[in-house]
């Protein structure tokens, strides 16, 4: 084999890599689990997800600025250390609760960082499903400055 041969595969291979592993891991949530989307209170959006479960308050770590000057790019940010089969992210002020999930691997580290609406002061929360089988929770209480100006 020549050497652009091999180099054109191996380019080749490598950008065909991440979309076939992406394909492998990745789960529709709003067709299996479509009443989690439509939920109105965090409570019923958890139960929609993932039955009725107790989430132990350890392990995960929700970021926020205390006061969001713009509530419709609030930043966040969620962390942890368990490895995870899955992480919901939800918020108790907008008409429905449940903000994303995401699906994980063996292999994923849970370092996200996205923005939000909020349309006033409220709460979030992000819920890791374990590998282990237990359940994790982490919030962050907000609040949005009326007008985006922070008063």
């Amino acid at each position: 084999m020549n050497r652009r041969n091999f180099i054109g595969f191996g380019v080749l291979a490598m950008a065909t890599l991440p979309a076939t592993l992406s394909a492998l891991s990745t789960i529709d949530f709003r067709q299996t689990k479509p009443d989690a989307w439509k939920a109105h209170t965090v409570e019923d959006a958890i139960k929609a997800l993932y039955g009725d479960i107790k989430p132990e308050a350890t392990g995960v770590t929700v970021k926020a600025p205390k006061v969001a000057s713009n509530g419709g790019a609030v930043p966040v940010t969620v962390k942890s250390d368990l490895q995870a089969k899955s992480v919901a992210v939800l918020q108790n002020v907008n008409p429905e609760s449940l903000v994303c999930v995401y699906a994980c691997d063996e292999n994923s580290v849970i370092d996200y960082m996205f923005k939000m609406k909020m349309k006033k002061s409220g709460t979030i929360t992000a819920i890791v499903e374990g590998t282990d089988g237990k359940f994790y929770k982490g919030e962050i209480s907000l609040e949005v400055a009326l007008g985006g100006c922070e008063g």
